[in-house]
């Protein structure tokens, strides 16, 4: 097979995709073998690849990888979360471009739409993430509006009303008014803004009087329905039983008392307005107020808004902020900084509402999932440190309020059938939901049934992922989730630990009995080089199929990878992609040097013999480090063993100590041996590098499907010759002290030299035909002293000897060596200073003292080979 002089990752990557696709390889059926199981952390249906997607994902698909070279039954499946508020927004705006207003439709017609618009644009990530080479099962492919997934859902929620664990509450939820549905607290972010705290004067009715109070919402006074003050508080214990009226409306409204009111904030007045306000519901709960409710769904006044009906609250924060003042009413105004929630989804300022909405209840189904992770260690996080997210988070959690106003979802299955409180039922079909109507009251008609037409929140489905995607709700005992669950990695982003990661456990419990997983990867959110997050509004998230497309998939895999430690953020940089893409130009032409070698019956070179033996411990050295950082999840780590293993002692060592000399050939023996390594390597390198690594192993002979990289065996560790590490290393050192005075002698390679050695004995001379070879040396022998006329450096404790004859400027060399000298000596009396300060040696940190004092060694040893230099050349 002629090998190309380019690596060419653009035809590379679509036919290795293709060939693996074409074998099945990526497929998994239950069997003998230990399965290896991960879920994809379904993107929503709305996505396209961006460079979060690409991170997450190459970890995915590095692990699976790796678990099918172990030998396991890998099973990565896919899927789509259907995103009700995203999605629902997609399909409102196109319809608006089409003339269509969603209030004009009824719900069926709706859903049409939105199923037409996920046909024609849903699922674009998918086909995106094959870019980026994800070994995904695509068989296995789930959508959470699939119909056994809705199904699922619903039998879920149907269990858990009637364990008395949802329940229907009129409460304060958080409202978002562009996507016209309420939230859960989690999908809320609060955000510190700049505003103004406007002071307000209430008449007192039937007096001269006024009081003061403070608000950051002016256009709230309309719904004012009662004063509060505390009644400990001297200042207004007059007003007792006495009535405000609210400027503008002129309405007046009780003057109550609670202890609730914090006499030393503000002015120690309280305006309550209940139908806005979390802690003034509970107040006006307890004093049994009025609720005035101001807003529309989409955040504008109605009716009770006077001549403000229609227009947007912030319109009308500015607007009655200049009325109250021309009437009298505004007494100062400050600025203020306070903590303003918007919508995680639109990033609307979120308004408070009250709404009848549907609950979990969720304290007593969160404690297994809080003994799980925090106290038997079932579910490991990495990094560790997320714990601690995870217990404030579950030990302070809420009930999940999991109804939305939208019609993209799986619809409540409660169904209506009269005018009562009581008068409902859920169920999981509407011929259920009919026999248990009729058994609350017999005449009760189908046509009388009213499902409710909220959706159930988008995470309600994604809970269940890892249960759902085998059928284990719907078919509990069945053999794909008996097998598969519980999964073995989790990769996903800390910012939704609570939203998904800490439900799906609660579920897994709930559900199964067990972990939905073992361990939880946590990556870092990937940012640009000032630190800022990608985002479409900054501007400065890279088109990531351009990415592919200019660096190739395993080069932006490298790149993105190497800088991403477990937890910490990524600072994104296409340098990265270029370090990715000269890795995998690196490898390629290494194998093309291979390749090129003429092979001949000879007799197998000293050198190279010790060069492989050295290679083959410094691999399963190697390899033991790779297994310790993917056992910790050091994904980051593990690649830069492996680039290091692959690009400085495969690439910059063993293929100079075995490259035969110039137009020679190489020994079968020699040249079978590295090309056995070298598919060790690729064996490393293909979880991280898949493309290129079989495009590598497939040139290296012929292969059958059985025989492709992708399904080959992971190296086994060995005993590590850490003697021989350890030779190679200090022969290492020599090589690199030849070449110096090469360079700074400007002494060809071509030319050979002489070495001579004052040796201690320490150090074995194993690696002597290796120094030879690479040193370019004619003559190495052993000295009782030094030698006049050469040129010396030192390695541990051996001093080394070159002798140059004329090919230098004595008087230039005694110049230069005098000038190294001078500062050499100027550094250790600094380094000698630091060590006889008594307070330095005290305090210091041990190993810092330890360095410091290696430090002076160094310099000592270095000064010492310096004067015998100059003493040889004077």
């Amino acid at each position: 097979m002629e090998i190309p002089s380019k690596y060419e990752p653009n035809r590379v990557e679509e036919h290795w995709y293709q060939y693996w696709t074409k074998h099945d390889f990526f497929s998994s059926k239950p069997d003998e073998r230990e399965p290896y199981t991960i879920v994809i952390p379904p993107p929503n249906v709305t996505g396209v690849l961006h460079m979060g997607h690409m991170l997450n994902n190459t970890i995915q698909d590095v692990l699976i990888r790796r678990a099918r070279l172990l030998g396991k039954n890998a099973c990565w499946v896919p899927g789509m979360d259907h995103a009700s508020i995203a999605t629902e927004a997609k399909v409102v705006a196109k319809l608006k471009d089409q003339g269509i207003a969603k209030a004009d439709l009824s719900r069926e017609e709706f859903l049409k739409h939105a199923w037409d618009w996920t046909n024609e644009y849903g699922g674009v990530i998918l086909q995106q993430l094959k870019k980026l080479g994800c070994s995904c099962d695509w068989d296995r492919t789930k959508f959470t509006m699939d119909d056994d997934m809705s199904t699922s859902v619903i039998k879920v929620f149907v269990d858990l009303y009637e364990k008395g664990l949802i329940y229907r509450g009129f409460r304060m939820v958080n409202w978002d008014p562009e996507a016209k549905t309420t939230l859960s607290d989690e999908e809320v972010i609060y955000e510190e803004r700049q505003g103004n705290l406007y002071y307000l004067a209430y008449e007192i009715e039937g007096s001269d009087e006024k009081v003061t109070i403070a608000t950051t919402r002016p256009e709230t006074i309309l719904g004012d329905t009662a004063i509060c003050i505390n009644p400990n508080d001297e200042r207004y214990r007059h007003l007792r039983g006495k009535k405000a009226i609210v400027p503008i409306c002129n309405r007046a409204i009780p003057i109550i008392e609670d202890e609730y009111v914090d006499i030393e904030f503000g002015t120690g007045c309280l305006k309550v307005t209940p139908a806005h306000d979390e802690n003034d519901k509970n107040l006006g709960d307890k004093h049994g107020l009025e609720v005035v409710d101001i807003f529309n769904e989409d955040a504008t006044l109605n009716s009770y808004g006077l001549h403000y009906q229609g227009k947007d609250r912030f319109v009308v924060r500015k607007e009655i902020s200049k009325e109250l003042e021309a009437q009298g009413f505004l007494v100062k105004t400050e600025q203020h900084i306070n903590k303003v929630g918007t919508s995680e989804r639109t990033k609307a300022v979120i308004e408070p509402r009250l709404s009848d909405q549907w609950f979990l209840k969720m304290e007593n189904l969160a404690k297994p999932a809080i003994e799980g992770v925090l106290k038997t260690n079932d579910v490991k996080l990495y990094p560790k440190k997320f714990e601690n997210t995870y217990r404030h988070w579950m030990e302070n959690i809420r009930d999940w309020n999991i109804s939305r106003q939208l019609w993209w979802g799986q619809q409540i299955p409660a169904y209506y059938f009269g005018d009562g409180k009581e008068d409902f039922v859920v169920a999981e079909t509407r011929e259920e939901a009919l026999e248990k109507a009729k058994s609350k009251k017999p005449s009760v008609q189908e046509s009388d049934l009213r499902q409710d037409a909220d959706v159930l929140d988008t995470w309600f489905s994604s809970w269940l992922w890892p249960i759902s995607v085998f059928g284990g709700i719907l078919e509990p005992e069945n053999e794909e989730v008996n097998y598969y669950y519980p999964t073995s990695d989790l990769v996903t982003g800390p910012d939704i630990l609570f939203f998904w990661v800490a439900r799906m456990i609660i579920s897994g419990y709930e559900y199964r009995g067990k972990r939905p997983f073992e361990n939880v990867y946590l990556t870092g959110l990937v940012r640009d080089k000032q630190r800022r997050k990608m985002s479409k509004q900054l501007g400065n998230s890279p088109d990531a199929l351009k990415l592919i497309e200019d660096f190739g998939a395993d080069g932006v895999r490298v790149g993105l990878l190497l800088s991403s430690a477990a937890g910490n953020d990524l600072m994104f940089d296409e340098a990265l992609c270029h370090q990715g893409k000269n890795f995998a130009n690196k490898i390629w032409n290494a194998f093309r040097l291979i390749k090129g070698w003429e092979i001949a019956d000879l007799p197998q070179p000293e050198a190279a013999k010790m060069g492989i033996d050295w290679y083959a411990a410094k691999f399963n050295q190697t390899l033991a480090e790779i297994e310790d950082h993917f056992s910790k999840y050091r994904i980051s780590d593990a690649l830069m063993a492996i680039y290091k293993l692959v690009w400085d002692d495969f690439c910059s060592w063993l293929l100079e100590i075995v490259k035969p000399a110039y137009q020679q050939p190489i020994d079968q023996t020699t040249f079978d041996a590295v090309i056995h390594l070298f598919e060790e390597n690729l064996k490393l390198l293909h979880p991280f590098m898949p493309f290129l690594s079989e495009e590598v192993w497939q040139h290296i002979a012929k292969r059958t499907p059985e025989q492709a990289l992708i399904v080959s065996n992971w190296p086994k560790a060995k005993d590590v010759n850490t003697s021989l590490i350890a030779d190679f290393d200090f022969a290492s050192e020599v090589i690199s002290g030849i070449r110096t005075i090469r360079k700074d002698k400007n002494i060809p390679q071509k030319e050979a030299l002489e070495l001579f050695v004052l040796n201690s004995g320490e150090v074995s001379s194993t690696m002597d035909s290796i120094i030879t070879k690479l040193g370019n040396i004619s003559q190495k022998e052993a000295v009782a002293e030094g030698m006049d006329g050469t040129i010396s450096f030192r390695v541990k404790s051996n001093e080394y000897f070159i002798p140059i004859g004329g090919a230098i400027d004595i008087d230039a060399e005694i110049k230069k060596i005098t000038e190294e000298l001078k500062y050499t000596k100027g550094f250790l009396q600094s380094v000698q200073k630091k060590l006889s300060n008594e307070r330095f040696v005290n305090n210091a940190p041990e190993n810092v003292v330890a360095i410091e004092k290696k430090k002076a060694s160094d310099a000592e040893a270095k000064i010492e080979t310096l004067e015998k230099s100059l003493a040889s050349l004077e």
